[in-house]
């Protein structure tokens, strides 16, 4: 390597040794400084029922900050104010702010989807589970908006936890589906589009709710798109008596 007058900029071979130890020892106090307080990613979830209850607050402060602020302007800091804890106390329960974020997005996957399934526990007619699991879905984005601004932002955030979210999701919903096919609940189909279809339409009336602000109640949503997944957009056959 030269410089642009052609000066050789190779040191010594005694300089070099100085410079890279000078270098290591200054790089080491930094390394020490950033294992500080940083666990493995695959610790094990608090023993303490105290532990628990810290890392949960550091989740939901995290919700609430991540999903008003978006990723990139949220910071460790503002999380652990919210959260009522030290900052070095972040550290003890997550490796990053990547990892609370991933976490967020597995956590919302989780509970919304024992929400769902508490919703629909009991109902036999896969019609009326739609309707059960479809306003079940939309009552839980409506109390967590800031979480499903941070699915919608995981797709550029985390793109793998983004696709397992989706990916989960859709595997129990097609083999729900593809049952109730065989049980003859509903007609024969493609239970795979069906649910990515379905799934799509929980989505965009989530985003129409919490990201566009819509005036719609919840009732009018599930009954407005419960009537068309039932009926279809067709216009109803008229009978003998030339009735619709």
């Amino acid at each position: 390597m030269s410089d642009p007058k052609g000066n050789s900029l190779r040191p010594e071979k005694g300089a070099s040794v100085s410079r890279r130890s000078r270098a290591k020892s200054a790089a080491a106090p930094k390394a020490a400084h950033d294992m500080r307080g940083r666990q493995d990613p695959a610790a094990p979830k608090p023993k303490t029922a105290r532990g628990e209850a810290t890392r949960r607050a550091i989740l939901s402060a995290a919700e609430k900050v991540i999903g008003e602020q978006g990723f990139n302007e949220a910071s460790i800091g503002s999380i652990t104010r919210a959260a009522g804890v030290a900052q070095g106390t972040f550290y003890i329960y997550f490796a990053s702010k990547d990892d609370v974020f991933s976490e967020l997005v597995a956590d919302m996957g989780r509970m919304l989807r024992h929400a769902i399934s508490e919703a629909t526990a009991g109902i036999a007619n896969r019609l009326d589970a739609e309707r059960a699991g479809l306003r079940a879905f939309l009552t839980f984005v409506a109390a967590h908006p800031e979480l499903y601004r941070i699915v919608q932002e995981a797709q550029f955030v985390d793109p793998k936890a983004y696709l397992a979210y989706f990916r989960t999701f859709a595997e129990g919903y097609r083999e729900g589906l593809a049952q109730a096919a065989q049980n003859g609940d509903i007609r024969a189909g493609d239970a795979d589009i069906r649910a990515w279809a379905l799934m799509g339409i929980a989505r965009s009336l989530g985003e129409y709710s919490v990201v566009f602000g819509s005036d719609a109640s919840i009732d009018e949503m599930v009954d407005t798109a419960h009537e068309m997944i039932v009926h279809g957009l067709s216009a109803p056959a008229a009978d003998g008596d030339g009735d619709a």
